[in-house]
């Protein structure tokens, strides 16, 4: 064997054994954030689907009951939950992260494990809450007849790309926040507008043709329309979905790099 093979024949288990460390320790960090949760309500998971099923409930009752709806397609409570579910894990893992490092301040300075948990800690947990709210999706679709496209099987790439997105917006804004206390309000107020922004209560096909190619660099404009495509094939836009890969995977690298190039300052802040 080269002295080339034998050195990546060593190298390659210290580098899965490093993964498998990170890997148990995000996974032990976020069961923790979940247990503790649910431990403390009586409601537990009811409360991870009541929050955007009250939202969707008003927003349909005032687009379909009081005003002529002119956004969306039938059945338009399929339509909302399938932008509006993915929406709160991006939401809330974003709005969280500026209490990432705050929040657990003397464990972050004290343990050794790679700061970044910290972070992926809350996407992740917040990724299964979505995941356990799907059911609720799966639910209303069947009560309300939604046609079922073969354009569902491309539900795990938005994941995917969501779980990109979601990690590189968290790992931007969780070390500036220490340094900029200020900006944690701010990122709630950004989050409010980006909800009107993107295509939540309604779809990319209902905004005037001029502005569909500007939709188009809201990553989360090509998120949501794979998520509805299985029930709404016509939301599906191929150059909706290639910028959004390449803006998610543009803000993970440079998340990365903003978090590396503030660790130390953040241990010294907190």
């Amino acid at each position: 064997m080269s002295t080339e093979s034998r050195a990546y024949g060593d190298a390659h288990p210290l580098r899965r054994t490093a993964w498998d460390r990170y890997r148990h320790s995000l996974w032990l960090l976020t069961t923790r954030d979940l247990k503790v949760r649910y431990s403390t309500s009586a409601l537990g998971y009811v409360w991870s689907v009541l929050d955007p099923l009250v939202m969707a409930g008003i927003y349909w009752f005032v687009f379909t009951q009081v005003f002529q709806r002119p956004v969306g397609t039938e059945p338009y409570i399929v339509f909302l939950l399938s932008a509006l579910l993915p929406w709160m894990w991006f939401n809330g893992a974003v709005s969280d992260s500026t209490r990432a490092f705050l929040k657990d301040a003397k464990l972050v300075r004290s343990t050794m494990i790679p700061r970044t948990i910290w972070v992926n800690r809350i996407v992740l947990s917040k990724g299964i809450e979505f995941l356990l709210a799907l059911p609720v999706l799966a639910l209303f679709a069947v009560i309300f007849g939604a046609p079922v496209h073969w354009e569902l099987l491309l539900f795990p790439l938005a994941i995917l790309l969501q779980a990109i997105l979601t990690a590189g917006v968290a790992l931007i804004v969780a070390p500036l926040v220490v340094f900029f206390r200020d900006l944690e309000r701010a990122v709630k107020l950004a989050l409010r507008f980006l909800f009107y922004a993107s295509p939540i209560i309604y779809g990319v096909t209902d905004l005037p043709s001029e502005l569909h190619f500007w939709a188009a660099f809201n990553p989360l404009s090509g998120i949501f329309g794979i998520y509805r495509a299985g029930f709404f094939p016509e939301e599906l836009d191929w150059f909706n979905i290639a910028v959004a890969a390449v803006m998610s995977l543009a803000l993970l690298a440079i998340g990365l790099r903003v978090f590396r190039s503030a660790e130390r300052q953040v241990l010294k802040e907190i």
